[in-house]
């Protein structure tokens, strides 16, 4: 499935005393992931949210392989793993410079009606897009 690439040079404050990145910034390279993913496509969260979907996380997986330090270069490789329903997946590898893996992380959302609060269908507008 469609796949993007962004590049991420890790800052001082997101590590520990030894330079090693803290593990909860994770989540963080990861929303950065896919929030560019969608944005190739003309998606914007903000957008979203102005036409009333919400699409927060429902599930999140990460296995740590190595870790980032300070200021290395970590690449962050987004991909849909499937057509999206009410919920979308995406899977994601994240490497450093010299390309050693370092995190294999999975997350789903669920696209969220604003108004009632409940699952809804992907937006149609989203699906021609992808």
């Amino acid at each position: 499935m469609k796949e993007n690439e962004i590049f991420i040079r890790i800052r001082y404050g997101e590590t520990d005393q030894m330079g090693v990145v803290h593990h909860g910034n994770y989540a963080l390279y990861l929303e950065m992931g896919r929030t560019e993913w969608l944005r190739t496509f003309g998606i914007s969260y903000s957008q979203m949210e102005k036409e009333g979907v919400m699409l927060p996380v429902i599930s999140m997986s990460l296995n740590y392989k190595k870790s980032a330090h300070y200021d290395e270069v970590i690449k962050v490789k987004t991909q849909l793993k499937k057509t999206p329903a009410v919920k979308i997946e995406f899977e994601y590898e994240i490497t450093n410079e010299a390309g050693e893996i370092l995190v294999q992380a999975n997350t789903v959302l669920a696209f969220i009606n604003m108004k009632t609060r409940r699952p809804m269908k992907c937006p149609d507008y989203i699906l021609d897009k992808l």
